[in-house]
């Protein structure tokens, strides 16, 4: 019997519904005794993803199924997740149907019925839009032209270089190629070299890659330029006209201590009745970077700013950023100030907006705001005893504002954050967990009540706006989560269909602050929930709790921030016209959307840098040893987090040679089964470096004294020894597991 696919998918796509399997017979005049031929065919066109299998042994094409579009994540492994626009849980795309998709891209895919596992699958119907236009790797040569490898951490496969390369080229050298023809089911991706970095082994090299690997603009046009130029540099007599006039009222920055750009300025005054007046005055960026301008267009590309350890990628060049927009110690700022009046709960009484012009009195940081204000050093407080009562009405009012939230239900993750200390060549020379400090909360405090104010304020006009979103977590990822907890002795509410509240995740955060697993239970609790994103419907944070939120509090470095000043100052300003309705309407998905999207490339650039420079600090370590804390146990092997360093790498399960160990999933351990020696998390263990891939940004230890032999120590450890190294993580700890939100030397990255 021979009957070709293409008329078997015919006749099933001829069909007005889902035709079952005894009809296709049928059609053909197969006889039972042929049966398992065409089974065998039909099989054959599903699992080239051109059919789908219902319930029933019926078929239709999977072009008929419920279409969803939106964007391919592939793995280094070859599978890909589908992650739709409309938001809402990922389907699972086999790498067999991923032959003619790269990192990226905009296709429209069909979710297929779930699986009796309950995965969800979809299969890819067209592709929409290309994401990657050039992908970077090693060039390799061969002997008619060569092929790119493209890097792990942004899998696309290879790409054939079919001309002659450039001059320059050297093999092995990091470059960047343009794609010049798409993969087929049957040929790869061709393209062409248009950049030689240099060697991979060169840090400078590596941290370019990334930035082009993430096609981060990293130069201005220069019409963009020129108009930057042309920004007035100081404040003038116009510029002041219906403003408020706020330079005789003290108003400080606190930022870190290396940061460039301030973009928020605060203060404080005590009113009768246990009232307290806040004022948050915010860069007027709009008064300066006008819609449609070749500013606007630059900064709508970009979305954001991205930090770097050692450099910042800024969505504005530096004459505003750092310049006319930065708010200044001594110097007049035109701003949007954001008056807010609270009650002794940290209830909001009242609320005003209005453009404004601000003086401030000083540029602090977090750590002299610490000093003052949490430990009382008196030379911190003498050379700023000005300042004392405010600062001290600014922690009494934080301290408000956390309990108000802490009972709304707010969800408070507190985890770690690196923190990359480089000398002035630029080399590495620490990397260390960044504490949080009670001065970091006083500033996200006001900047979260700002923010909830300004998106109330639009919601109550009636007017479009842009959001900050967080949807609540799948039901489903909810149980695992529950099921995860639970072998650590803590139980979760079940609501009717399964979902939880904030505040009652938030209650276990709490049960478990301090214990080995906490550290764990915050990382899963945060992969279980979605990402905040940005968006044109009014649909409610859940991490903080908030039925209306958005981003108003840094449009230096943030887009939408921006919008969100122009919607509020034409509410200011005599109201929408119809058109300014329409047109936002019609724009502001978009707006959402692409924000969105160069918000995760910026996330995923800077945990790539991250992960790199830490794996270049470590390269020159291999071989010495240090104390560490298991952190994550799991089938494959150990993680553990360095004490000296805020370092963490992996001890694959190969490498405890002394044993054959077993995973106890329901109590995260590792057992020896002959020895019965345990791994679990929160046990102090000292490791050797024995191998860092730099091109997978992959860290590995071994126990200390293990390296190419059996090993034989107990984990734990005894008396003193394990005394010595839960002390020493103490020390290194400051007693804290916080993450400070400062991110980088020219800004931060705050909640929400």
């Amino acid at each position: 019997m021979k009957i070709p696919l293409k008329k078997i998918l015919d006749v099933v796509t001829a069909a007005q519904e889902p035709l079952p399997f005894r009809e296709i017979m049928g059609a053909f005049g197969v006889a039972k005794a042929q049966r398992a031929r065409l089974s065998a065919l039909v099989d054959e066109l599903v699992e080239r993803g051109d059919l789908v299998k219902l319930k029933g042994n019926r078929y239709t094409p999977v072009a008929r199924m419920a279409a969803l579009s939106g964007r391919i994540s592939l793995h280094r492994d070859g599978y890909g997740f589908f992650s739709p626009d409309e938001g809402g849980g990922d389907l699972y795309i086999p790498s067999r149907y991923l032959q003619e998709s790269m990192q990226g891209d905009r296709v429209e895919v069909a979710a297929l019925p779930p699986r009796h596992d309950g995965k969800r699958e979809g299969r890819i119907i067209r592709t929409l839009e290309r994401g990657m236009k050039t992908v970077v790797g090693i060039y390799h040569e061969l002997p008619r032209g060569g092929i790119v490898v493209a890097t792990p951490e942004r899998p696309a496969g290879d790409i054939h270089i079919p001309a002659a390369p450039l001059a320059t080229l050297r093999n092995g050298d990091l470059v960047v190629a343009a794609i010049t023809t798409y993969p087929t089911e049957g040929h790869g991706a061709k393209g062409r070299i248009t950049e030689v970095l240099g060697r991979p082994d060169d840090p400078q090299v590596e941290a370019l890659a990334i930035i082009r690997k993430h096609a981060l603009p990293d130069t201005f046009p220069s019409d963009v330029l020129a108009e930057a130029a042309g920004v007035t540099r100081g404040v003038t007599q116009a510029d002041l006209q219906g403003r408020t006039d706020l330079r005789d009222f003290t108003t400080v920055t606190i930022d870190g201590e290396t940061a460039r750009d301030f973009d928020d300025a605060v203060g404080v005054t005590r009113e009768g009745d246990g009232l307290i007046r806040l004022r948050v005055s915010i860069a007027d960026v709009s008064h300066y970077v006008r819609p449609g301008s070749p500013l606007d267009r630059e900064a709508y590309l970009r979305g954001t700013s991205v930090y770097f350890p050692d450099r910042c990628l800024p969505m504005l060049p530096e004459e505003l950023s750092n310049g006319i927009c930065s708010l200044l110690p001594g110097q007049e700022r035109l701003t949007m100030t954001a008056e807010l009046l609270f009650d002794r709960e940290g209830e909001l009484r009242d609320a005003r907006f209005y453009p404004s012009v601000i003086r401030s009195d000083a540029r602090l940081t977090y750590t002299l705001v610490e000093q003052i204000v949490v430990t009382g050093e008196s030379e911190a407080i003498a050379a700023h005893h000005l300042l004392l009562p405010d600062l001290m009405l600014m922690k009494e009012l934080a301290l408000r504002l956390t309990a108000l939230r802490r009972r709304r239900g707010s969800i408070d993750f507190d985890l770690p954050e690196p923190e990359i200390i480089m000398n002035l060549q630029g080399e590495i020379r620490d990397i260390v967990r960044s504490k949080r400090l009670l001065s970091h909360r006083i500033i996200e405090e006001f900047m979260l009540a700002a923010n909830e104010a300004v998106a109330t304020t639009i919601t109550a006009r009636k007017s479009p706006s842009l959001y900050r979103i967080h949807e609540p977590p799948d039901p489903g990822k909810i149980g695992e989560f529950r099921e995860f907890v639970y072998n650590f002795g803590y139980r979760l509410p079940a609501g009717e269909d399964g979902s939880l509240s904030p505040a009652d995740l938030q209650r276990l955060l709490d049960e478990a602050s301090g214990k080995p697993e906490e550290r764990m239970i915050n990382e899963v609790l945060l992969r279980c929930m979605k990402q905040a994103r940005y968006s044109s419907e009014l649909l409610g944070h859940f991490g903080l709790a908030s039925p209306c939120y958005t981003h108003f509090t840094s449009p230096i470095r943030r887009y939408p921030d921006l919008v969100v000043h122009r919607i509020l100052r034409t509410l200011l300003t005599g109201g929408l016209s119809d058109d300014q309705r329409q047109q936002w309407e019609k724009e502001l998905p978009e707006t959402a959307a692409h924000t969105s999207r160069r918000e995760r490339v910026a996330m995923e650039a800077e945990r790539e840098i991250v992960n790199l420079r830490k794996a270049q600090f470590m390269l020159s370590r291999l071989g010495k040893e240090y104390d560490g804390i298991i952190t994550g146990v799991t089938t494959f092997g150990l993680f553990v987090e360095l004490v000296e360093f805020f370092v963490e790498g992996m001890i694959p399960v190969a490498l405890l040679r002394d044993d054959y160990y077993q995973y106890r999933e329901k109590e995260h351990l590792l057992v020896g089964s002959r020895s019965g020696l345990r791994f679990r998390i929160g046990d102090p263990l000292r490791v050797q470096v024995s191998r860092v891939d730099l091109e997978r940004r992959r860290i590995e230890f071994v126990p200390a004294g293990s390296a190419g032999a059996p090993f034989h120590a107990h984990p734990v450890g005894t008396g003193e020894n394990r005394k010595r190294i839960l002390a020493a993580v103490q020390a290194h700890r400051g007693g804290t597991t916080g993450g400070k939100k400062g991110k980088s030397p020219h800004g931060r990255r705050r909640r929400g």
